[in-house]
């Protein structure tokens, strides 16, 4: 790599790095509050808290990378053309198709570690906390609840009380459990339950044993009772699925025909492309005359236009989804869009195509 390239790489790289120190540092703190605030460290403890905020943020980072090298792109050039050094890079024979080559080669590398991140770190840090939130919002959960008191919840319907329990065989004893619904009313009592290891696999459950179930219904004459002996009690809500979705692995994901996960593919697959994409768009904003300062301005318009651009993204993804768009287009319009943005403000990319020359 020549001694002008090396600049420019360090110059990206450096703020680069800071700012994605910066956002990890910001969203990290955000999830922590937010899980102090819910009542996740009396049901899991700290140190699962720690470890579900880690695995939440390398999710988050096939977003915050693509963010950050943008911002970089912005900044970086910026300042070189504030300082008048691109007019002497341009002077020395190093023009603006050179530079914009020299940010796509460092991009590059940048887009594969996002896409990285997004094929295969995202569903593994899924199904991790697929796991730990699932525990945690457990209704029949060992840890969630003290012998001896009655815990309800207006928004189930539930209304849950344990006699006693082992912590370390995560056990529970005399077990009451009452569930209101808009047809009937549902009570189960049980002599003592288990509480099952959770998998990536399977929503959380408990095994009741040596119980009975009553079934108390408005629209028959006759209430039902059941007695077992065993019995596997699930408790599955509406984020399941979307967290088996996107746990799954990309390999799946590929032969299959379902909406939702074509969708889930096609967002894993784009990330490499939005990140090139992004920080060729970023260098269109530096365009500014030297030593006129309009940073505050050119970020600005530069956020605006992320925020566009992401919101425009999510949208595509539903779309697709809800079977609103095909397959094909898919998610892949909103990034033709870019591409055309990227050709109109950057019409020197033409002297990039093999037959071009600076």
């Amino acid at each position: 790599m020549k001694i002008i390239e090396r600049y420019i790489t360090r110059e990206l790289l450096f703020p680069f790095i800071v700012v994605t120190v910066i956002l990890i540092g910001l969203f990290v703190s955000f999830s922590v509050a937010r899980f102090l605030t819910s009542a996740v460290t009396e049901t899991l403890g700290t140190a699962a808290m720690f470890k579900l905020v880690g695995l939440k943020t390398i999710i988050a980072l096939e977003v915050l990378v693509p963010i950050a090298f943008y911002v970089a792109v912005i900044y970086g050039l910026s300042r070189m053309n504030r300082d008048q050094e691109i007019n002497v890079l341009r002077t020395a024979g190093y023009g603006d198709n050179r530079i914009i080559r020299t940010v796509f080669v460092i991009a590059l590398p940048i887009a594969i570690l996002s896409g990285i991140l997004s094929v295969y770190a995202r569903p593994w840090a899924y199904a991790e906390s697929y796991i730990m939130d699932a525990q945690a919002e457990a209704e029949l959960n060992t840890n969630r609840f003290q012998p001896g008191r009655f815990y309800g919840s207006e928004k189930s319907g539930r209304v849950i009380f344990i006699r006693g329990k082992d912590d370390l065989e995560k056990r529970m004893e005399g077990v009451f459990h009452y569930i209101r619904t808009t047809e009937d009313r549902e009570i189960i009592i049980s002599r003592e339950g288990y509480q099952q290891p959770m998998t990536a696999k399977q929503w959380p459950h408990i095994e009741l044993r040596e119980g009975q179930i009553y079934r108390l219904s408005f629209d028959t004459v006759k209430d039902s009772a059941i007695r077992f002996e065993k019995m596997i009690y699930f408790n599955e809500n509406d984020q399941a699925q979307n967290y088996r979705r996107k746990a799954a692995s990309t390999r799946s994901l590929w032969d299959s025909e379902e909406p939702r996960e074509i969708a889930e593919l096609q967002w894993r697959l784009s990330r490499p492309v939005a990140t090139v994409l992004l920080a060729l768009i970023a260098v269109s904003f530096t365009r500014t005359a030297p030593r006129k300062d309009k940073t505050d301005r050119t970020f600005l318009v530069a956020a605006l236009v992320f925020a566009v651009y992401y919101n425009l993204s999510g949208l595509a993804k539903t779309w697709v989804e809800q079977s609103v768009v095909a397959a094909m287009p898919g998610v892949w319009w909103v990034y033709g869009l870019l591409i055309i943005i990227v050709m109109l403000r950057l019409p020197e990319l033409r002297s990039l195509l093999p037959a071009g020359k600076q």
